[in-house]
């Protein structure tokens, strides 16, 4: 058995595995693999995805992420994923409750509040795009509207949600070239009043529904602020049951809400075929 301890945590019912590799020390380019062989679930230890904390030479920050979608593809960011990777970095002592971390998205901010929630500085909003008509054939055009709050998503304004078929609708606008090479995630939302918005996803990577997504949550609130169909501050609620706060400040966009630990364990590296850092 492995000497070195993983972490599942939650947020929101998306559900990570975190290292501490400022110990494990696994190099970058094994990073996707163990992503893509410990994620599956019923066969591993099952997540949405994984992210490992490192040390940064940089002062300004206070440690550097990785993150790896379930495939085992790298992702530039992920909200939920963030509050979880700065709660478990406080925990740990890599960070105090206010912190800075890199990603591939740039710097993120957190802040681990006494509740046990953690809010989270986004990077700054860019490329909204409302009213886009996509054509696919033998269908009719579906309007989306994109915009990139750290990772590139669509929304879709539905009357209600229980009805859309988020696996095929979401991966069929995934795929679509307008959006390549990279693709999109893809958010369905539905307007409860001028505050609340119920939210479903199809994240690439995963290739499926998730129960919450946060830079999609953060998508949407954007998107139904721009539209006027809502006003700020927006509580977004996931299929997971959950509710996620989201402000919005000029360009910059807050994410608040709960990160939750689950277990702590270890692996066995023959199970998997995985070679643990010397």
């Amino acid at each position: 058995m492995s000497e070195h301890y993983f972490y599942k945590m939650q947020g929101s019912g998306n559900d990570f595995i975190l290292w501490d590799n400022s110990v494990l020390k696994l190099p970058r380019m094994e990073m996707p693999k163990w992503a893509e062989l410990l994620c599956p679930r019923s066969f591993a230890i099952g997540a949405d995805g994984m992210i490992f904390l490192d040390s940064s030479d940089s002062k300004d920050l206070d440690y550097f992420w990785h993150f790896y979608n379930a495939d085992g593809s790298r992702a530039e960011m992920c909200g939920n994923g963030s509050r979880c990777a700065a709660r478990l970095a406080y925990e740990l002592g890599l960070a105090g409750k206010n912190q800075v971390f890199g990603t591939d998205a740039g710097n993120i901010s957190a802040r681990i509040k006494d509740n046990g929630e953690v809010k989270v500085q986004l990077t700054p909003v860019k490329d909204l795009q409302t009213h886009i008509p996509l054509h696919f054939e033998q269908a009719d055009p579906v309007n989306v509207h994109f915009v990139n709050t750290g990772v590139p998503h669509c929304v879709v304004i539905s009357e209600d949600l229980h009805q859309i078929n988020v696996l095929e609708i979401g991966r069929r606008i995934r795929m679509h070239p307008r959006f390549a090479p990279a693709g999109a995630n893809v958010n369905f939302i539905q307007v409860k009043d001028k505050n609340n918005i119920l939210v479903r996803t199809y994240e690439r990577g995963v290739e499926g529904e998730t129960f919450a997504c946060g830079t999609g949550a953060a998508a949407s609130a954007v998107v139904g602020v721009a539209l006027d169909l809502c006003l700020n501050p927006v509580q977004v609620f996931t299929s997971g049951k959950e509710k996620l706060g989201i402000d919005i400040h000029d360009n910059n966009v807050y994410l608040t809400g709960k990160a939750d630990f689950i277990y702590r364990g270890q692996i066995y590296p023959d199970t998997f075929g995985l070679d643990m850092p010397d």
